[in-house]
């Protein structure tokens, strides 16, 4: 383990210094005011279009593609992920921009008991391990929550996040409900679980994550609960010539988080 966090250490820090040495980049550890707001912008549009979703029964999941049978792929078990990411305006000043949304069915499953695993953050390291490694809730006032996470993505890199959350959970019935988690904070740690670990400052860290707001919705019928999740990131952009070890991470991580934790949490439902 100590071997695989070293040479986990010694990519990051070759990453560094290629960045740095990979002339004329432009290394922004933090996310432009031109990217926020554009990221902002668009977290509004998808904000507005779940309150109107959630503000009636009828529609309040979001269809799922086109095709005729996928609510009996969903009722087979299978999830059914889609890229949303639009075609213009995902690339913004110095940042990308990635959303992702992933539906599921659990027989046998109530809204009652999605909403108890939802908020019971304390058991996420063991519902959704390896990804979350701690979680806590540092404040609760009825249904809002701030709830702090460590979090681990492995691609190429291991990478570990600190990342403080706002949680809201709603309810349009017993039977219908949804959530809405948005990122306020996030750090990226260095050397975690070893006596040198140390949260990165702004100026050293790499920008794998720099806006993450999540959304479930969340239905009971047909004699169990259909789940519906949406995210939306915000990383850097993908530097020219080093597409072989941040393109995986920027690109790939966004869709495969989204279907971890949708299935990690059909799994969970189901026990």
């Amino acid at each position: 383990m100590m071997k695989r966090k070293q040479s986990d250490s010694r990519k990051l820090a070759l990453l560094c210094g290629l960045l740095i040495l990979a002339a004329p980049i432009q290394i922004m550890a933090e996310a432009t005011p031109a990217a926020v707001s554009a990221f902002n912008s668009y977290i509004g549009a998808v904000e507005s279009r779940l309150a109107q979703q959630h503000g009636s029964q009828n529609g309040f999941l979001a269809p799922v593609t086109s095709d005729a049978q996928s609510e009996m792929r969903l009722r087979n078990g299978e999830l059914i992920i889609e890229k949303l990411t639009p075609s213009t305006g995902a690339d913004l000043p110095g940042a990308m921009l990635h959303h992702w949304r992933g539906t599921a069915f659990v027989p046998g499953a109530t809204a009652a008991d999605f909403e108890r695993l939802m908020k019971n953050f304390e058991t996420y390291p063991q519902h959704y391990a390896p990804q979350v490694v701690t979680a806590k809730v540092l404040s609760q006032q009825g249904e809002y929550f701030q709830v702090v996470m460590r979090v681990r993505q492995r691609h190429v890199l291991t990478v570990v996040m600190d990342t403080t959350y706002e949680v809201i959970f709603g309810r349009l019935d017993a039977r219908h409900g949804y959530s809405i988690s948005r990122s306020t904070q996030s750090s990226e740690i260095d050397s975690p679980g070893t006596r040198h670990e140390r949260a990165l400052t702004s100026s050293e860290e790499h920008g794998f994550l720099w806006r993450l707001n999540t959304y479930w919705s969340y239905e009971e019928r047909d004699g169990g609960v259909y789940m519906q999740i949406e995210s939306v990131s915000l990383t850097r952009s993908i530097p020219t010539g080093l597409g072989w070890v941040i393109g995986p991470f920027v690109e790939s991580v966004p869709r495969e988080s989204l279907e971890f934790t949708l299935r990690a949490t059909c799994n969970a439902l189901r026990k």
